[in-house]
């Protein structure tokens, strides 16, 4: 049998094919984007959530948000043009990604789903989710919406 390629190597395998520069970081698995932040030693606002957001057509979104942040839901539903969204269930989420909470990021994942992003993460060096728990991806968050094509605005408030 057969074994596929592991959540960070898919992650990994992507980014190289984008020509994005990732540094995969071994951590302690954190209880929180806190502690995760701690354990990396990098400012909150530098951890970013990859969330998965359902449109009511059932088409999906990954939403990046500063770990010091959370959705300002009327504004992404402005700029998504939509008048509704939603968190999935985490088992639709881990379905549209290949990746279970905590461990998502763009990077490999599953479908070919857009990418909105908060203004907040420009012209930073974040860290993502590593398709495995206990693991963070650094990047730059430049050059990683610019591979993306992701669309950029103001859609947190603070948590």
């Amino acid at each position: 049998m057969t074994r596929g390629p592991t959540g960070t190597e898919r992650v990994l395998a992507d980014a190289a094919a984008r020509g994005l520069d990732v540094e995969i970081i071994d951590r302690p698995e954190a209880r929180s984007v806190e502690e995760a932040a701690a354990l990396i030693g990098i400012e909150l606002g530098s951890l970013v959530k990859t969330l998965v957001v359902k449109r009511s057509d059932d088409r999906f979104l990954l939403v990046l948000v500063p770990g010091d942040r959370r959705i300002a839901w009327a504004p992404l539903r402005a700029l998504v043009g939509v008048n509704r969204l939603q968190l999935p269930h985490a088992e639709q989420a881990l379905a549209a990604t290949g990746y279970a909470r905590g461990t998502i990021t763009p990077l490999g994942a599953l479908g070919d789903w857009p990418l909105i992003a908060d203004e907040r993460i420009r012209g930073r060096r974040i860290a993502l989710g590593a398709g495995a728990p206990g693991r963070s991806a650094l990047v730059d968050a430049d050059a990683l919406l610019a591979v993306y094509g992701a669309t950029v605005g103001d859609i947190t408030e603070p948590a």
